[in-house]
């Protein structure tokens, strides 16, 4: 049973107000601090009063960065929706809270190439995933397939066998069978250099390596080679299928030991779904972890995924159970929701369940776009139609060429 936190710890308030610690101030308390932390709804420190993320709009490709309403608070989404009026915008970065500049850019080629100029990934609509956090319309970071984001020279982050935990409030609805959609520790040099050289969080239902109860989405951990629901390689029974709108994903780990846990973000407490050692499989113990952060792609950037992200963090040091119920219960209490004056509900479908194309992309043909290519959606001005591929619906706000 989770115990609350005291009222000196939490605090919730109204309008731009969240909390008097977030959940970083919590991690700090708890010895183990962030060394990045990524929103684009709100801050994650309750002093922070810095940019969230930056937005870049099409028509002139002038950008702006999005702060928070007041330190502490959420994002101050009608800046962006007035510095993108009559045209779209993309995320161009997602700042790191933590002062460490460990910052969140367009992906780099790797393993794989990107669809964009260069072989870069895609970066995300900056409209496509509107939600509401304290009853304040704020904006997600919606991952189409093709879309990725990456730091390759983090600050603090753990590498080899060093603790490290990790935490993100994702879309339950809107998750697919690609590979891979990751949020954590991935290897510096945007390629795969072998099992244990990643610890990263996982979303979604894909099977090629492990898997837990039902039919997915699960939480599961990418150490590189390898997706792991538990202690064993393929069917952990104990790691259940996620059916919340608002998912909170936890993935932790230290020397021979490491945990999964998953809760609902908009209510309740976490669920432990795995803690012990290390996985049934050569290469994991000890960890060879690089330190690199990344968001909506594999290790190597395989860029098959889908998911929406909305804040996380990874921290130095493996966070306690008490701190982490604390974290949760701040996530809570931020009121995540789909509407003004709601809160999360239980999922009945998923957003997508696409498994990308293995075609390469390319730049637009004609009037239409190329595949991965963004084909409609609300305030889209764009291609409305698809070269050699079929525009998919996701969202009102968001069609993709797959």
């Amino acid at each position: 049973m989770r115990s609350k936190p005291s009222r000196s710890l939490l605090a919730v308030g109204l309008g731009a107000t969240l909390v008097a610690a977030g959940p970083c101030d919590i991690y700090s308390s708890g010895g183990t601090p962030c060394v990045a932390a990524h929103s684009t709804t709100r801050a994650l420190y309750s002093a922070f009063n810095g940019s969230l993320y930056q937005v870049k709009r099409a028509k002139d490709s002038a950008t702006t960065d999005i702060k928070p309403v007041s330190a502490g608070g959420v994002a101050n989404s009608a800046a962006q929706d007035t510095f993108c009026s009559g045209t779209t915008c993309v995320i161009s970065i997602i700042y790191d809270q933590s002062g460490r500049n460990n910052h969140l850019t367009q992906a780099p080629p790797g393993g794989f190439k990107g669809p964009a100029s260069g072989g870069y990934d895609n970066l995300a609509s900056a409209t496509a995933a509107p939600i509401y956090v304290n009853g304040a319309k704020v904006y997600g970071v919606f991952i189409a397939p093709g879309t990725g984001y990456r730091n390759n020279k983090a600050s603090g982050t753990a590498v080899g066998d060093q603790a490290q935990g990790m935490y993100a409030v994702l879309d339950g609805t809107h998750y697919n069978g690609g590979c891979c959609f990751d949020y954590g520790n991935a290897e510096t040099s945007s390629t795969d250099t072998g099992s244990g050289h990643m610890e990263a969080i996982y979303f979604g239902n894909i099977r090629v390596w492990g898997s837990g109860a039902g039919n997915g989405p699960w939480i599961m951990a990418d150490l590189e080679n390898g997706l792991f629901s538990g202690v064993n390689v393929g069917l952990n029974s104990g790691n259940p299928s996620i059916t919340w709108r608002f998912v909170t994903a936890v993935v932790k780990g230290t020397a021979n030991l490491w945990a999964i846990k998953g809760g609902n973000a908009a209510s309740g407490s976490l669920s432990t779904y795995y803690s012990g050692k290390r996985p049934n499989a050569s290469g994991y113990n000890p960890m060879k972890k690089e330190g690199a952060i990344i968001l909506g792609i594999g290790g190597d950037n395989s860029i098959s995924a889908a998911g929406t992200f909305y804040e996380g963090v990874m921290t130095s040091g493996y966070p306690s159970d008490a701190t982490e119920n604390s974290v949760q219960a701040d996530i809570v209490a931020a009121r995540y929701s789909t509407s003004g004056g709601g809160t999360g509900t239980t999922a009945t479908s998923k957003t997508t369940t696409t498994t990308s194309k293995t075609t390469t992309p390319g730049g637009n043909t004609g009037s239409c776009a190329a595949i991965w290519g963004q084909c409609g959606g609300i305030g889209w001005t764009g291609p409305t139609c698809c070269a050699s591929s079929t525009c998919t619906y996701s969202n009102p706000y968001y069609s993709q060429c797959l």
